[in-house]
């Protein structure tokens, strides 16, 4: 059983391709899924009936969950996003406990929400500072209250295994999950003349994101347009707000499309993939999808971080505007650069990103725990404390909540 914070939206984020990916790796394994949710579904909602994913609706703060669970009794709960183990972790243990309970983080929420903090306070970002928020204790008790948790970023795997000092045996790191990419692949790529213009593309409900565009529209595009007059910078996503909506200025070459029925396609056809974000968490899904179809990026540290080690970075990391600029500029006119860029992150996705061999760990890693729950168990005293003290407050203030809810409300 998955129990998601929302319905699955591939085309949209990348935290609902991940989703996706999850759920045909357990498929593949002949698991039966289902998949339940507090949340309403969307118009970007992934169709899961057509992969014969039974679809549950929840309630928070309701017993029905507990009957519901009871008679599942499923092997394995998969939590999406912390906030979930939060809301249904303490039900899990009571009404399922043989079942491996899975965490996946799809980034630290609580890192970037650190470092969206210190971004608009303008205070330097510390690991400290990330360990002083009230979100990073919630989301550290939620992982060690769990099996395993999949973490999608080697910077976070290291933040997690050195700063906090966690055992590495509960954690996997797990990134994206993509087919190998081939010659083949490679061959039906349009190359440095058939393409043209700049892309940027992420969802609009992502902070983040919306930062970014800002940051493009203000400081990064004039300068860029400048020295390129007859390029466009064509703006993707969905979910955009009035505001964004509001910098479409095509005089300027500056164009706000909204969602994009084919990512892959938009990503496909421009010259440059631009990201230039001032915080966030994770690996970024863009810059992913701009290896994946032959279009080089220009990023940010923030942007690149725990994607790739050690490898050269598919086009040119940038920090400060100007610097953002310039490296945009250069990429986008001199053609042996982009073309060694494209080449850095065919090799990025296929040392760190190949589906065969990222499924294989996975696979083992429950096998793994399946034949040795209780032991792994019994090594995690933190977890277990936790789960204690979770099961004595969030398990009474549900109740009640639920019992208030319950009762006619007096005049």
């Amino acid at each position: 059983m998955i129990i998601g914070y929302v319905w699955p939206e591939p085309n949209t984020t990348a935290a609902g391709g991940r989703m996706l990916q999850l759920i045909h790796f357990f498929l593949e394994q002949d698991y039966q899924i289902t998949f339940a949710s507090t949340a309403a579904e969307s118009e970007f909602s992934f169709d899961l009936d057509s992969l014969g994913v039974r679809k549950k609706t929840i309630l928070l703060n309701h017993s029905s969950f507990d009957v519901f669970l009871k008679d599942l009794d499923p092997g394995i709960v998969l939590f999406d996003r912390f906030m979930t183990e939060e809301q249904f972790g303490w039900r899990v243990v009571e009404n399922a406990p043989n079942a491996l309970r899975i965490l996946d983080t799809e980034d630290l929420h609580s890192l970037r929400i650190a470092r969206q903090l210190s971004f608009k306070k303008s205070i330097p970002f510390t690991e400290q500072f990330w360990l002083d928020q009230d979100q990073t204790k919630r989301e550290m008790a939620s992982i060690y209250r769990c099996d395993l948790s999949l973490i999608i970023s080697l910077y976070e795997m290291e933040l997690l295994t050195k700063t906090m000092k966690m055992d590495p045996n509960l954690l996997l790191h797990l990134p994206m999950m993509f087919d190998a990419i081939d010659e083949e692949r490679q061959n039906h790529w349009l190359q440095f003349d058939q393409k043209k213009d700049f892309v940027c593309i992420g969802n609009g409900k992502h902070a983040p994101n919306i930062n970014a565009i800002h940051t493009l529209k203000k400081d990064i595009w004039p300068l860029i347009r400048k020295e390129l007059p007859l390029a466009n910078l064509f703006i993707y996503g969905a979910y955009m707000p009035e505001s964004i909506k509001q910098l479409n200025s095509p005089k300027q070459g500056f164009y706000i499309m909204g969602y994009a029925n084919d990512a892959n396609k938009v990503i496909s056809q421009a010259r440059l993939n631009l990201a230039p974000l001032n915080y966030g968490a994770g690996i970024k899904g863009k810059l992913l999808s701009g290896m994946l179809n032959g279009t080089p990026s220009i990023t940010t540290e923030i942007g690149a971080e725990g994607i790739c080690e050690n490898l050269p970075w598919n086009g040119i990391i940038a920090n400060d505007v100007e610097a953002f600029a310039k490296a945009a500029i250069l990429l986008y006119q001199n053609e042996d650069k982009w073309t060694v860029a494209r080449h850095n992150g065919t090799a990025i996705i296929n040392g760190f990103y190949n589906k065969f061999v990222l499924q294989k760990k996975l696979r083992d890693k429950i096998e793994l725990l399946t034949k040795n729950l209780e032991e792994h168990r019994a090594r995690n005293f933190i977890g277990a404390m936790l789960l204690h003290h979770s099961l004595a407050s969030t398990k009474f203030m549900s109740k009640w909540i639920a019992e208030k809810n319950s009762k006619p409300q007096s005049e």
